[in-house]
This record gives C-alpha cells, sequence and structure tokens, in this order.
C-alpha cells in the first residue's frame, strides 16, 4: 500500500517537494484490531504546525513517517466483534491507503443517514468546531451580530449557518464571488475580503467574532467589536505560512476600553460535547437546513497538492482526497 509522508519541514507555503509518496508493508489485524481501506483522507489546516518540528497542543510530525489524521473508509477484515467487513469507519489513519487500527479507536458510521465523507466535515470534526466556538465559547444571543472570517471553508461555513439558525446576524468573509454567491444563497450577508475591506464592511459594528483567519481581519473586528464584544479565537490560517512572526494587531487597546474577551479553543479538548453537537446539527443537516459543500480531489499521490491549496483557498467547504 501507498502512503505520504514528510519529507521535509515546508519553509513558508506546503510545496509538493516536502512530502514522499512512498510504498508500505501490507499488515494483518490481530486480535481486536481492524483492516480499513481509506476511500477519503482529511487535509486540514492544523496540520500545518505540527510540521514545524515544535510541539503545540499536539506533538509534531516527524520526518519520514506519514501524516496521520482523519480518514473515513471500509472495513476489509476485523477481529473485532463490533466491526464487520464493509462497515464504514472514521479512524485517524491519515494521508494512506489503508491500515491496521484498534476497534476502539474507531467511530462506525451510518451511511444511510449522511455520506460518510461528511464526518470529516459538517458532522465531523469542523462542523463540532463551529458548533462548540459558538456554543460554549461564544455564548452566542439571540439578536445579535456576528462576524465569521474564512466563512466559505468548512469551519466558516458551519459557523455561519448555525449561527444564523440560532437566531443573529451574520456577516462572512471569502476571497472569491463564487465563493460570495455561494455565501449569500445560505442568506449570509457576505463580502469578498479581497475586494472590499473589512473595515469598511463591519462599519455598523458588530458583538461576537468568529476568527478563522487572524492578521488584519482580526483588527478589523476588534475595531467593529461592541463593548463587551467576543472574539472566538479558532485559528488563523493567513498567519500559519509566515516564517518569521509577524507584529500582532495594532489595536489591542480595545481589549481594555471595551472590556472585550478574547478565548481560544482547541475542538480536542470538547470531544465529550460530539453527542450533543451530533443531535442538535445531525437533524438540521438532514432536513437541509445546514447545507455544506466538499471540494474532492483524487488519488493519494495528490493530497500534498490538495494540502496546499488550502492555503491559496481552493477549496469551498470540506477539502478532501478520494483515495
Amino acid at each position: 500500500m501507498q502512503e505520504v509522508v514528510l519529507a521535509a519541514r515546508p519553509q513558508g507555503e506546503p510545496q509538493e517537494s516536502d512530502f514522499e509518496l512512498r510504498e508500505a508493508p501490507d499488515a494483518a489485524p490481530g486480535d481486536g484490531e481492524v483492516l480499513v481501506r481509506n476511500v477519503y483522507v482529511s487535509v486540514d489546516p492544523y496540520m500545518r504546525s505540527r510540521m514545524t518540528g515544535a510541539r503545540t497542543y499536539v506533538g509534531p510530525y516527524e520526518l519520514g513517517s506519514p501524516i496521520d489524521g482523519g480518514a473515513v473508509g471500509r472495513v476489509v477484515e476485523s477481529r473485532h466483534e463490533g466491526y464487520a467487513e464493509g462497515d464504514w469507519v472514521m479512524s485517524m489513519l491519515g494521508w494512506r491507503e489503508q491500515g491496521v487500527v484498534a476497534g476502539d479507536r474507531l467511530r462506525k458510521l451510518d451511511a444511510s443517514l449522511a455520506p460518510p465523507s461528511t464526518a470529516l466535515g459538517v458532522l465531523g470534526m469542523p462542523g463540532l468546531t463551529a458548533w462548540v466556538g459558538l456554543v460554549d465559547i461564544g455564548r452566542i444571543e439571540q439578536g445579535e451580530t456576528i462576524y465569521v472570517s474564512g466563512a466559505a471553508g468548512a469551519v466558516g461555513s458551519a459557523a455561519a449557518q448555525l449561527a444564523k439558525l440560532k437566531g443573529l446576524h451574520v456577516i462572512g468573509s471569502a476571497g472569491s464571488a463564487e465563493k460570495v454567491d455561494w455565501l449569500r444563497s445560505l442568506g449570509i450577508e457576505a463580502f469578498n475580503y479581497r475586494e472590499v475591506a473589512a473595515k469598511e464592511a463591519l462599519a455598523d459594528g458588530i458583538d461576537v467574532f468568529f476568527d478563522n483567519v487572524g492578521g488584519e481581519q482580526l483588527e478589523a473586528a476588534l475595531n467593529a467589536l461592541r463593548p463587551f464584544g467576543r472574539v472566538i479565537a479558532c485559528g488563523a490560517i493567513s498567519r500559519y505560512n509566515d516564517e518569521r512572526p509577524q507584529p500582532g494587531p495594532r489595536n489591542l487597546g480595545f481589549v481594555v476600553t471595551k472590556r472585550l474577551r478574547i478565548q481560544g479553543f482547541i475542538v480536542s479538548d470538547h470531544s465529550d460535547r460530539f453527542p450533543a453537537f451530533l443531535a442538535e446539527v445531525g437533524p438540521w443537516v438532514a432536513a437541509g437546513e445546514v447545507r455544506y459543500r466538499e471540494t474532492f480531489v483524487d488519488g493519494i499521490e495528490n493530497v500534498p497538492a490538495a494540502f496546499a491549496g488550502l492555503f491559496r483557498g481552493e477549496n469551498t467547504g470540506k477539502m478532501l482526497v478520494r483515495v
């Protein structure tokens, strides 16, 4: 089987040459284990920080080692009583064609309720991130105005729609006319940040900022936030490829004068909230009240290109590779 390994630590934007596709020996499952053939693998912005070699909230990827991460596949062979051949499962096998996993580290999926790929997107980690950010971190309230940066991405599009369903006025930014049109079709007040300055788009003020981008977007939001506003610090993709740290927002004084609250969070700290998230959001997805898009790239050999594409805005919704 084939797998993608980290060949070099990226300098700036990830390049395909930073990765290597190699052959690895097949393995058979032992007692309590399952052999899974991946169908979809996930590429996610958080993976970039793991490639630096520094430990953050999770250990770094090692040079020469395969990239682990979210994957959805089907059981090929099972020696675990909870799984049978053909079952759809969610794993952390990452960027490889197949692998052996302990049965207690898998999650079985019901393909009759939603396409299995959604376990990596709107009904998986990105969806949970959006929901936890809004409900637990931002403590949003009906009638408020929220700004979501990167609103056409996997997390952003879920956050924008969930906030709207909960009675908020939602403003979202994206980087192309096509993405803006999609957001507007969802009932989101959207603007193209490449053409309209966020400071202008947010001139009427906001109560909450769901930050996926950082940088200039964060600075504009701090300017626009009303007294006692909140920043849900989810990510800062505009800064992930910086080779040197950039100066922070020049207007952090607003945190004091406006009595703002800024809170970062890591979704893995909130895994216990997954059942509550699925109970609320699952029916909305099934009913079409929360809509989603998936951007597919085909072939395990093209995982590095799909990953690099995240930082160029090549995805609308969740970026996935069909193995």
